[in-house]
């Protein structure tokens, strides 16, 4: 019997030890998951905020037919949004690009050539996807962007500190509001994903380009309306920002009196 409980001991340690390594409450600050990367503010799910707004954000363009289709539906219900753009299609259509700006949306960095970056990342990688991507964006808005978003929602720490260090801060989405869009779901199935699950402060993932027919454009003249009835309105992802910082300063005012 000692024997086997002197087995079980040797054989114990070792498991704890791999249990350890994948646990984030026993392994603490080795672990760089979405809590320590919100808590040191170094990249943005969704944010905090009590006011009825949201972000839609549309990957992969500009896209001279969807991204238009897109405009002309977001026109219709006055929603300002963010296009992560892919810097070389920026490149092919400037006007497109030109014409996000134009109706009060926002531009930002999506990598040069849609990298899925692999981990380990490389910094030089990093830094050439985001800086030619950041020159095509400076063409046509006259200024640099602020916001990066990794393809694939792929990141480590390298990719983290080098774009915060360019002035770009990941933006990936919340959980409940990744639309799979992409794999053309159907319009109903894209449409009810973002109603039934909205909640102030969302960042909505979609995409402003897909491979075959799209079904985002139909599906936000669902989704605008109804949560528009809602009482909800539809912000960049920097205006969202700014709006959570304004109360968060304002309730530090309050608790100082």
């Amino acid at each position: 019997m000692n024997s086997i409980r002197r087995i079980s001991a040797v054989l114990l340690v070792p498991l704890l030890l791999l249990i350890s390594c994948y646990s984030p409450a026993l392994a603490g600050a080795d672990i760089k998951n979405r809590q320590y990367h919100e808590q040191k503010g170094d990249m943005i799910w969704e944010v905090p905020i009590s006011q009825k707004v949201i972000a839609l954000t549309f990957d992969d363009g500009p896209d001279p037919t969807e991204t238009a289709q897109i405009l002309d539906v977001l026109q219709e219900y006055n929603a300002k949004c963010t296009f992560f753009a892919i810097g070389k299609k920026i490149a092919a259509y400037p006007e497109i690009a030109g014409r996000v700006i134009s109706e009060g949306h926002e531009l930002a960095n999506h990598t040069y050539n849609h990298v899925y970056f692999k981990r380990p990342i490389s910094v030089g990688q990093v830094m050439k996807e985001l800086k030619q991507t950041e020159d095509e964006i400076v063409k046509v808005t006259g200024h640099h962007s602020s916001l990066f978003r990794p393809p694939g929602g792929m990141y480590d720490e390298t990719l983290v500190n080098v774009s915060n260090r360019m002035g770009l801060k990941p933006v990936l989405w919340s959980w409940h509001q990744d639309t799979r869009d992409w794999n053309r779901p159907g319009v109903w199935s894209i449409s009810s994903k973002v109603i039934k699950n909205a909640r102030s402060g969302d960042i909505v993932l979609f995409h402003d380009y897909v491979h075959g027919q799209s079904q985002t454009h139909e599906a936000l003249q669902i989704i605008l309306p109804a949560l528009e009835k809602q009482g909800y309105r539809f912000v960049t992802v920097s205006e969202l920002i700014r709006l959570s910082d304004s109360e968060k300063a304002a309730e530090s005012r309050q608790l100082a009196y």
